[in-house]
């Protein structure tokens, strides 16, 4: 008898679990793989600061951060700027923005990965309010209005608290809410060109960070996924990248005989390209090549920009094209020397204050990132051939050995001179023997 309680009991399990891993596939197809969530301790501690929110919470995932809650009022006054401008009766529009986020909520919450469990009503406000003080936000950073922008330095710290990932509300709720807003003031504009606005604080390139017109069409998964659109080329570049390749610094580089210039290109603002000479077995002067890169310019804030595209490509399907960048440039960054080399060749801008610094960032931003796809390979296989070659390679021995300090200078110059006086010498005792 106790056998068979046994069996029926072990049956009973197995059937439960069975069904429980057939209940993990969603009945609606249509819903959206999670895209919003908090960034792994790996990644997070290797720089706090360019995953946490400095002023404001979006979403849930920061909802309840104590040092946050003081800016729910701003949010409120934004809310409230908003709708008196749209009418004298801000509860239609509420409830209107309320039915579209209403009939959304299991949508909404299929996007967020460990999110805090919210009654309905709570998600449906916090999504409106939200929505409505980014938009609002947004449209006053656009007119460069002052009054709900006073104090600058917050201002900034809310633009760039709204590109991250633990940060974002999905893009079809924004989406949703400007329709009910925005839309209705200045028609017949598009979310995206609304948030453009923005992209001047989260492009690190001097050349403009542009939309496509197909980008008003695109599927977005929120703001921070709308930005890295903008980070990609407009015709897919291949990928040949089976293994590391070989990288060399810009100080190597350069005393090897290779320039850097500066570079923009209509397809993609990382694109770097080589420029190799005709004759590359004789290193004269003019037959030097050139790695052409886009003008990066480093800040306080370039860290962060970077390192939520990144944690954004290794979460979601698409192209990691900002991580190849981020790996191509750590690896012609290996100093201060680097950074000043780069500036001097004027390719990188920096301003913080200290090449050190600069090299310090750029060699972090790949650390525990897995590098999938390298779009430079053919650049980086070249120069390396290029560096290995006799002429080329003899040469940065050369300067690396003789010219890479004043002093080694000096002692060069100084054993010439002594080198001459021996030879004359010796040939005026030659003479007067």
């Amino acid at each position: 008898m106790e056998r068979v309680v046994v069996k029926i009991r072990s049956a009973d399990i197995i059937g439960q679990t069975v069904q429980l891993l057939l209940d993990c596939k969603k009945n609606d197809q249509n819903q959206l793989l999670p895209s919003i969530y908090m960034v792994p301790s790996l990644f997070r501690d290797l720089s706090p600061s360019s995953f946490c929110p400095r002023v404001v919470s979006i979403g849930p995932l920061h909802h309840e951060d104590q040092n946050l809650k003081g800016f729910e009022v701003q949010k409120e006054t934004f809310l409230h700027d908003l709708l008196d401008r749209l009418d004298s009766k801000p509860e239609k529009t509420l409830k209107t923005c309320v039915k579209k986020v209403s009939g959304s909520l299991d949508r909404i919450r299929s996007c967020y990965v460990g999110m805090p469990t919210y009654e309905d009503v709570d998600l449906a406000r916090m999504m409106v309010l939200d929505s409505c003080f980014i938009l609002n936000f947004i449209y006053h950073l656009s007119k460069k209005d002052r009054p709900l922008l006073k104090n600058m330095l917050i201002t900034q710290s809310v633009i760039y608290d709204l590109l991250l990932i633990e940060n974002q509300i999905p893009f079809f709720v924004l989406e949703d809410i400007f329709q009910c807003t925005i839309m209705k003031l200045k028609p017949p504009t598009s979310l995206t060109k609304h948030i453009q606005v923005l992209l001047i604080y989260y492009n690190i390139f001097e050349a403009e960070l542009v939309l496509d017109n197909e980008d008003e069409e695109h599927t977005h998964d929120h703001l921070l996924s709308l930005v890295h659109k903008c980070y990609q080329p407009r015709n897919d570049i291949p990928s040949e990248f089976e293994s590391i390749p070989k990288g060399h610094s810009a100080v190597e580089l350069d005393r090897a005989g290779v320039n850097f210039r500066p570079h923009e290109d209509t397809n993609w603002p990382m694109a770097m390209k080589l420029k190799l000479p005709r004759f590359s077995w004789f290193p004269l002067f003019w037959f030097k090549p050139a790695l052409k890169m886009p003008v990066v310019c480093i800040d306080d804030f370039t860290e962060l920009v970077l390192r939520n595209l990144i944690i954004y490509e290794h979460s979601s399907d698409v192209p990691n094209y900002v991580t190849a960048y981020a790996c191509a440039m750590d690896m012609l960054i290996d100093t201060p020397e680097d950074v000043a080399m780069l500036v001097n060749s004027e390719v990188l801008v920096n301003d913080l204050g200290s090449n050190e610094k600069a090299a310090d960032m750029i060699n972090s931003i790949c650390k525990e990132v897995p590098i999938v796809d390298f779009f430079y390979s053919q650049q980086w296989e070249h120069m390396d051939s290029y560096y290995n070659g006799y002429w080329p390679n003899i040469i940065a021995v050369l300067r690396r050995k003789y010219f890479s300090s004043p002093w080694n200078i000096i002692a060069l110059f100084a054993g010439t001179i002594l080198f001459v006086l021996t030879v004359v010498q010796t040939i005026y005792g030659i003479k007067a023997a």
